[in-house]
C-alpha cells in the first residue's frame, strides 16, 4: 500500500495529549486521566478565536439496526428493529496556513452497506422491497447532498468516518482495477480527496476476525487508489476548530469528529445511536436508565461489535468530557450521533429522549476561479 505514513505532509498536525492517559494502568485509574487530559485540550481548542467557518449535516438514508444493538441490551422490545439516519457532516475550515478547506464526515454510498454481510443477510431474509422501500430510506447521495449545498465531489480536499463498518472505501477512493463483476474501475467520487483513516482500521481489512466478520465489506480496500490515503496513529488537528481524535473500542480504529463551532465544541461518532447512550441518567428509553443505575455506569455503549468495551466506555468519557452543553438544553451535551435514532412514531417506545437532528452555522462557500472562493 503507497498511503500516506505521515498526516504532517498534507497539513494535518498530530497531537499527544492523551497518550499518558491512554497508558495507564490498571484500566480503573483512566477514566480521570482522560477527564484531566480533555480539560487540558479544550483550554486551547474551545477557545472562540478558534472556530471551523461553517458546518451542514445533510440525511443520506435510514437503516434498520437491532435495538440489541443499539443500547447494549438494555432495552426490550417487540420490534427487534429500530431505524438510525445516516448524514453527511460538511465543514469548511482554515487550514494552518489560512487556506479555506472542505472536510466531509461519513459521506456514505448506500451500496457499500449492502454488501456487508449482516446488511446482506437481512435483504435476503425480507426481500428487496421490504428492505428498501419499508425498512430503509435514502434521502440523498452523497453527490446530491453536496449539490444541495453548492459544492460538488471536487471541492473536498479531506473526508472520513468515524470507523469502516458496513463502508465500501472503494466506492468513494475509486478503484485500479474493476470491482468483481463489473468492467470498468470505479471512478473517484470525491476527486483527489483525501481519507483519513486510523492504521488499526485499515488494517483490520487485511484479516478480518470472525467477531468482524458481520460488518465489514471484506474486499473494501482492495485495489482502491491508495495514495489518496491518510493513516493515523491516533489523534490529530486539521486546521482552524477541527480534530479528529482516536476513539477505539467499538473498533480498534473508531475515531470522533470534534469541531469548535459558534455553539460551542462538538463531538460526532457512531459510540452511540441516540443522546441517550451518552446521558442514560436522562434517558425515558425503557431500561436504559435502570440497566445504567444498576450497573453504576455513566454511558451505555452502542454493542453491535465489542473489540474492547472497556476503551469503548472510556471513549465515551473521552466524548463527553470533549462536548460543550447544548445550546437549547443545558443537561445534553453536544454530541451528535453519525447515525442517529430519529424521533419516528412508528418505533415508539424506542424513542430518543433528545433529539439532536444536525448541525447548522455559518455560511458553506464555494470555490471561484484560482484558489479563492466565493460565497455559495
Amino acid at each position: 500500500m503507497t498511503a500516506i505514513e505521515s498526516p504532517e505532509t498534507v497539513g494535518i498536525k498530530p497531537f499527544a495529549v492523551f497518550e499518558e492517559a491512554n497508558r495507564l494502568w490498571p484500566r480503573g485509574r483512566r477514566p480521570a486521566a482522560i477527564r484531566e487530559a480533555a480539560a487540558t485540550f479544550r483550554e486551547r481548542f474551545a477557545r472562540p478565536d478558534n472556530v471551523v467557518h461553517a458546518v451542514r449535516t445533510i440525511d443520506l438514508a435510514s437503516a434498520a439496526y437491532p435495538v440489541k444493538f443499539a443500547f447494549g441490551g438494555a432495552v426490550p422490545a417487540v420490534n427487534p428493529y429500530l431505524n438510525i439516519v445516516n448524514r453527511l457532516i460538511v465543514v469548511q475550515y482554515h487550514d494552518f496556513e489560512g487556506r479555506l478547506r472542505t472536510f466531509l464526515w461519513e459521506p456514505t454510498v448506500a451500496e457499500g452497506p449492502a454488501e456487508a454481510p449482516y446488511y446482506a443477510q437481512l435483504i435476503e431474509r425480507f426481500g428487496e422491497f421490504v428492505a428498501y422501500k419499508v425498512i430503509a430510506r435514502q434521502w440523498h447521495t452523497v453527490p446530491s447532498a453536496l449539490a444541495s449545498v453548492g459544492l460538488s465531489g471536487t471541492d473536498v480536499d479531506f473526508f472520513s468516518f468515524d470507523h469502516l463498518h458496513v463502508q465500501d472505501p472503494r466506492l468513494v477512493l475509486g478503484t485500479r482495477d474493476p470491482i468483481d463483476g463489473e468492467t470498468v474501475p470505479r471512478p473517484q467520487l470525491l476527486g483527489d480527496a483525501k481519507m483519513l483513516a486510523q492504521r488499526r482500521e485499515v488494517d483490520t481489512f487485511e484479516s478480518l476476525h470472525p467477531m468482524q466478520w458481520a460488518w465489514y465489506v471484506e474486499q473494501g480496500m482492495q485495489d482502491v487508489i491508495d495514495e489518496n490515503v491518510v493513516l493515523l496513529d491516533g489523534d490529530v488537528e486539521l486546521g482552524k476548530g477541527i480534530a479528529v481524535v482516536s476513539t477505539p473500542g467499538h473498533t480498534d480504529g473508531n475515531q470522533s469528529l470534534v469541531i469548535n463551532t459558534p455553539d460551542g465544541v462538538w463531538v460526532s461518532s457512531e459510540n452511540g445511536v441516540a443522546a441517550d447512550n451518552w446521558h442514560p441518567n436522562l434517558s425515558k428509553i425503557p431500561g436504559v436508565r435502570r440497566f445504567a443505575e444498576f450497573f453504576n455506569r455513566e454511558v451505555v455503549l452502542n454493542s453491535n461489535t465489542l473489540e474492547d468495551s472497556i476503551d469503548q466506555y472510556d471513549s465515551m468519557l473521552k466524548e463527553r468530557a470533549l462536548a460543550d452543553v447544548h445550546a437549547e438544553d443545558p443537561r445534553w451535551l453536544n454530541i451528535l450521533p453519525s447515525s442517529e435514532l430519529p424521533n419516528w412514531r412508528r418505533q415508539w417506545p424506542v424513542l430518543p429522549t433528545f433529539h439532536y437532528g444536525g448541525i447548522n452555522c455559518g455560511t458553506i462557500e464555494t470555490r471561484g476561479s484560482g484558489n479563492g472562493h466565493v460565497t455559495a
